[in-house]
């Protein structure tokens, strides 16, 4: 393909050498002269292993050029320019207008089918508000008519960015249709990655999910190891035995949006190791702000609650997790406890839970929580939904899924364990998930 690249920094100039070495006839284009002048030259203007190399075969190969003025035609605008914070910590989108303000200009005189991919990293909804609305304005043209427009994150490493990008881990490919992502596809076909086509808006948001990720497990990581050298022990040896476990620890566990954790483990062990760190004289900020956060999102399941304007509600759940009747710090039973408070009629079924059963620390937490449950609670599901406006289904069961399927009669459906994440509306409710 022909490829006009906008911007030169370590994206730009990275994706244009390997596209050029890949066999395109790739155009570079930047304000800075400098990085213009230093590509022209067979060079690199930022410090890359192997880059240089790169660039230079691609120049000799006539392959990769680089200018200041005048783009040419190609089948394929690329966006790299940076997008740096401001002051205040938004994200500073001069650049890429610029960018998308000049290949509108572009494409006012082009009639053969174009698409604009974005690799540089924006926020959710900033190529719909910004970039489509630049180009269609400096275009006369429309997006998905007359030229495509995609979101291509980039997951480049500085000092690994040519291996980073020979071999990623996924090829991940926002698009406003799917006319857009098969041109971008094919762009990418060589690469020996998997391919996610996706809306924009999803890829714009991975790349930050990931940023933040990763710098969560960096502090995660440091505040152990403080603690383990307070200890006396070895951080390093510590997390090294932690990553082994590749069914819990690193892997895809826990890393599911929903509800809040509970349970006699988690939220007793993080006091207690909050409470040594303190003992310790050790601040860990990242480690304390997990309960609070925790608490955070039974707050937000109260509020789907509340927006409903409604009062009769029935739980669908009851103990912290599916297979269990463990209430010990059960979410569930703070979000009753919640509901009771403010005034809400709250009927219970758990077929998982029998109050007769229920002794020990597991029935004095759950009589401190909620005095009376026995009469809150219902042996039956339908006797639990009868009466109710509001069912909220607190844990996964197929009976749950069953019973929200066959609904017809007009509940609101709060949905706190993704059950039936597969649509925002169903036959006879209004459905909504906690973070969906």
């Amino acid at each position: 393909m022909r490829i006009n690249i906008y911007g030169l920094g370590y994206v730009g100039s990275v994706s244009a050498a390997c596209l050029a070495a890949d066999g395109h006839d790739v155009l570079g284009v930047d304000v800075d002269r400098v990085k213009v002048d230093s590509i022209n030259r067979g060079l690199s203007a930022v410090v890359e292993p192997g880059l240089s190399d790169l660039i230079a075969c691609g120049v000799r190969s006539g392959k990769l050029r680089a200018t200041c003025d005048q783009v040419e035609d190609a089948d394929v605008s690329i966006v790299c320019v940076g997008t740096p914070s401001n002051e205040n910590g938004s994200l500073g989108l001069d650049y890429l207008a610029r960018a998308a303000a000049q290949i509108g200009e572009f494409l006012k005189g082009k009639t053969a089918y174009h698409v604009v991919c974005v690799r540089s990293t924006v926020l959710p909804g900033t190529i719909e508000t910004v970039v489509i609305p630049a180009l269609e304005q400096h275009s006369g043209r429309a997006a998905g008519r007359d030229f495509g427009v995609c979101m291509n994150p980039e997951f480049l490493r500085e000092g690994t960015s040519i291996k980073d990008y020979r071999c990623p881990p996924q090829t991940i490919i926002g698009e406003f249709d799917a006319r857009s992502g098969e041109v971008i596809e094919r762009l990418y076909a060589d690469l020996p990655a998997p391919v996610v086509r996706t809306k924009l808006a999803n890829a714009e948001m991975v790349k930050y999910v990931s940023n933040a990720y990763h710098a969560l497990k960096i502090t995660f990581a440091n505040e152990i190891g403080n603690i383990a050298k307070r200890l006396g022990l070895d951080g390093r040896e510590v997390m090294e035995i932690f990553c082994r476990d590749e069914k819990l620890n690193i892997s895809a566990a826990y890393l599911q949006p929903g509800f809040a954790f509970g349970g006699s483990c988690l939220p007793k062990d993080m006091r207690a190791l909050l409470h040594k760190a303190k003992e310790l004289d050790l601040e860990p900020p990242v480690l304390r702000s997990v309960l609070a956060s925790n608490t955070n999102q039974v707050d937000e399941a109260y509020k789907l609650i509340k927006k409903t304007g409604k009062k009769k509600i029935a739980m669908l759940g009851l103990s912290f997790k599916p297979g269990t009747d463990d209430l010990r710090e059960s979410p569930i039973a703070e979000l009753i406890e919640i509901l009771i408070g403010k005034g809400h009629q709250v009927a219970i079924y758990d077929k998982e839970v029998s109050l007769a059963r229920l002794h020990g620390a597991n029935r004095a937490y759950i009589e401190h929580v909620i005095p009376h449950i026995s009469c809150l609670m219902k042996s039956t599901i339908e006797d639990a939904i009868e009466g109710s406006e509001v069912v909220v289904v607190a844990k996964r069961s197929l009976e749950f899924e069953q019973t929200i399927r066959n609904m017809n009669n007009g509940h609101a459906v709060i949905d706190l364990a993704s059950i039936l994440a597969d649509s925002r509306e169903h036959k006879g409710h209004s459905y909504e998930g906690i973070c969906w």
